[in-house]
């Protein structure tokens, strides 16, 4: 089937192997090999329960990577490639009703999982700023691939829905948790409407920066471009460093049961801000760079509230492994949260202190 799928778009050579690829979390990708060196693609079967719309997804990506392209000096390894079908469309629909699309593979790369060295955090923090400065006069509209995605008001709304609703019955048992999401409501709203009245400005944003989705030159280990750009939408900057500081700068793992292990470490902090404001810091606004700082805090109470939520639905987003573990999940960023309110005025110093 995928060697057939793949005849439906404008390849070079002819193809010798398809092989799974990844661990396939959303999308099914697969490499294809062909018969001429160097000349290899990457083909996905895109997830359209997550992304109902593929082909304004689509639309995005080869807006955002054809803008990065016209800055670049090697186009074909700084950005992704998107290769089009046949009859020029950006993907493919079998007789299946499954959305496909194909990239150019980049030869000569390498990926991490963890960021755990300072290195590997201060190279993310490279990465994610070199995107967006590469974006900074980027002046097209993008599709809203995700409703709300990121959008504080819009999970307020499904959080409100969510504890009416109690289709669990657990709300009766929570709440330590509820009154920290309800306690918070108004100063992380506060932060969003500044993005809703233009004071901080939406720009395009990446919207999923763990460090996998940043590809490595292998010979010289430097960061070469922003990957898997399904999310990309139009938000602001800061959601994007909010969710790397989440991640990166943490202790321990989101779902680590030991609460008192986690904190954010600001030894990591420094080392991605170095690494972010390395490119961006002349591209950011005033308004951004005042507020960013918070973003590592509002990226982890969003997400503290959307664990919970999901554990007051019953389970219906995120995988768990165990009954427990969205609670737990809660908790843990719960735990991250305070570390972070804890230690913000040393935040605001460290990113003070570099925008010197």
């Amino acid at each position: 089937m995928n060697t057939q799928v793949i005849r439906n778009f404008k390849i070079e050579g002819n193809v010798a192997e398809v092989k799974p690829l990844g661990e396939g979390f959303i999308n099914d990708t697969f490499i294809v090999r062909t018969d001429i060196p160097g000349k290899d693609y990457i083909l996905q079967r895109k997830n359209h329960n997550i992304f109902p719309d593929v082909p304004a997804m689509m639309d995005n990506i080869v807006a955002v990577t054809e803008h990065i392209k016209k800055k670049v000096a090697d186009p074909l390894r700084e950005t992704l490639t998107v290769v089009p079908t046949m009859d020029g469309k950006y993907c493919y629909k079998d007789d299946e009703g499954n959305f496909w699309a194909v990239c150019l593979f980049i030869q000569g790369t390498v990926t991490y999982n963890v960021a755990d060295t300072l290195e590997l955090v201060r190279q993310g923090g490279i990465g994610i700023g070199r995107f967006q400065s590469q974006l900074a006069d980027f002046d097209k509209p993008l599709h809203e691939t995700i409703k709300g995605f990121h959008n504080l008001r819009y999970r307020f709304e499904q959080w409100d829905e969510a504890l009416k609703r109690d289709a669990a019955g657990r709300k009766a048992g929570l709440g330590d948790e509820i009154y920290f999401i309800e306690a918070r409501r108004a100063e992380f709203m506060d932060f969003w409407k500044l993005v809703e009245d233009g004071t901080i400005p939406r720009r395009v944003a990446h919207n999923d920066t763990k460090l996998s989705n940043i590809l490595f030159d292998e010979s010289s280990g430097k960061v070469l471009c922003a990957i898997d750009l399904d999310t990309v939408m139009s938000s602001t900057s800061l959601c994007d460093v909010g969710d790397a500081i989440r991640t990166y700068t943490s202790s321990t793992i989101e779902d680590d049961p030991d609460y008192d292990a986690v904190f954010i470490c600001l030894d990591k902090y420094q080392a991605y801000m170095e690494g972010y404001l390395s490119e961006r810091r002349d591209s950011l606004s005033d308004s951004e760079k005042e507020w960013l700082p918070f973003a590592g805090l509002y990226l982890t109470y969003e997400q503290t509230l959307r664990f919970l939520m999901d554990y007051i639905d019953g389970d219906v987003y995120y995988k768990i492994k165990y009954p427990e573990h969205n609670l737990v999940r809660t908790r843990s960023q719960m735990a991250l949260l305070r570390s972070m309110e804890d230690q913000y005025e040393q935040m605001k110093e460290i990113v003070k202190e570099l925008l010197k």
